[in-house]
């Protein structure tokens, strides 16, 4: 997906809307991160709703969010499934610009990822991120500057336990959390660069791509661009 801009301003309201019907099996990713940029004052907003229907596959691997310094930005991001419906997914998000040393010290980022399927709530996030405080704080990002989620589903305890051993095998410096709420996991990965992060996704969807769609880990072209 290509968004020409290539970023969200202040002023502006993207929404995404996708819907798999009738076997459909896809695969969606972005040429290259959205940026979300400085503003002085006016909202930008990206909403992205994902629909998948009973019999289809889902794989919503998009490259990062960068909020950059002041900016003010909502970003919600709803997934409903039904209840034969597949998904792997996640969302990288990256507060100012630390290779550049461009930190994250003043503006406002509000998100909110749901999880639905067939009409009953799976998950719901909600995080709000206001000035440096949120991202230095012990009860938050502890110093940590990017964040990323992978959601999958179904995933049996097997795959959970494959998941782990995988994780507890990286040394990277990062922090690694797993859930499995029914069968729906959550993983969660604080680290201080998109990329580190955006590798430690991308193993956990490879481990999991054979077993869980019965299809072998083939990166997209595009992230080597």
């Amino acid at each position: 997906m290509l968004h020409p801009p290539g970023g969200v301003v202040g002023g502006d309201e993207l929404h995404i809307d996708v819907r798999l019907e009738a076997g459909a099996n896809v695969l969606l990713t972005t040429p290259g991160a959205t940026k979300f940029y400085r503003s002085t004052g006016a909202l930008a907003q990206q909403v992205q709703v994902l629909s998948v229907a009973d019999g289809c596959t889902l794989e919503w691997l998009p490259q990062e969010n960068i909020f950059f310094n002041q900016t003010h930005s909502h970003l919600c991001t709803r997934i409903l499934l039904e209840e034969a419906a597949r998904f792997i997914g996640w969302e990288i998000n990256c507060y100012g610009r630390p290779a550049s040393k461009d930190m994250f010290t003043n503006g406002l980022v509000r998100t909110r990822l749901e999880v639905v399927r067939d009409g009953t709530p799976l998950l719901l996030d909600q995080l709000l991120i206001e000035d440096a405080f949120a991202l230095k704080s012990p009860g938050s990002f502890n110093g940590y500057s990017c964040f990323g989620t992978l959601i999958a589903t179904p995933v049996s305890p097997r795959l959970l336990d494959l998941v782990r051993t995988l994780v507890g095998a990286r040394d990277n410096r990062q922090l690694v959390g797993l859930s499995l709420l029914d069968d729906l996991l959550v993983a969660r990965c604080l680290g201080h660069y998109s990329e580190s992060i955006a590798n430690t996704l991308r193993s956990i969807w490879a481990a999991l791509r054979p077993e869980l769609l019965e299809r072998e880990a083939c990166h997209p072209r595009i992230w080597l661009t």
